[in-house]
């Protein structure tokens, strides 16, 4: 039987790809993004890097001035958690290009291997991985003080990791 779609078989692989691609662009973003801003005559490309990144980042974060980082005397587009869990998305996603395993996606295309994506396991890995995030909010919700953004980013950094994780896995997957 044909499939409906052209090329259903490759769709995996490419969402895959896109993942990792989209996930390692915007954290360049985040970076290239003060950098451009700062600079005293920016270019119209420049100009639209910039709105474009900081546009994006206001809808996923609350940009606050204080729980964000400065690079080259601007305002990073995210708060210094959103950075740690873009950053560790990108490490994430990198990563899993970087030491994919040959004979896992081989006995995936056999059918022959076990389950390896698994729902229990995926929201057990992401209410672990929201853990330390969780416990600055506490901390700061019955403390009042705010934990550092340096410990905010550390805090973060699990989140992307498993989120990318889970999104690269259950790309695997569908390969069949």
């Amino acid at each position: 039987m044909r499939a409906s779609v052209p090329f259903d078989d490759l769709m995996p692989i490419v969402l895959r790809r896109a993942f990792i691609a989209a996930a390692l662009a915007w954290a360049a973003l985040l970076v290239a993004g003060p950098f451009l801003a700062s600079r005293p005559h920016a270019t119209s490309a420049g100009t639209v890097i910039v709105v474009a990144v900081y546009g994006i980042g206001s809808l996923v974060c609350h940009q606050l001035p204080e729980r964000s980082w400065r690079l080259w005397t601007a305002q990073m587009p995210v708060c210094a958690r959103c950075t740690g869990i873009y950053l560790g998305a990108a490490i994430a996603a990198l990563m899993s290009a970087v030491f994919r395993s040959p004979e896992r996606l081989a006995l995936l295309r056999a059918g022959k291997a076990r389950e390896p994506f698994r729902r229990a396991a995926a929201r057990v890995a992401l209410a672990t991985a929201a853990l330390p995030s969780l416990a600055t909010l506490v901390y700061e919700w019955t403390t009042g003080i705010t934990p550092s953004n340096a410990l905010r980013f550390v805090a973060g950094i699990p989140i992307g990791v498993v989120v990318a994780w889970l999104i690269v896995s259950a790309a695997e997957d569908q390969v069949n």
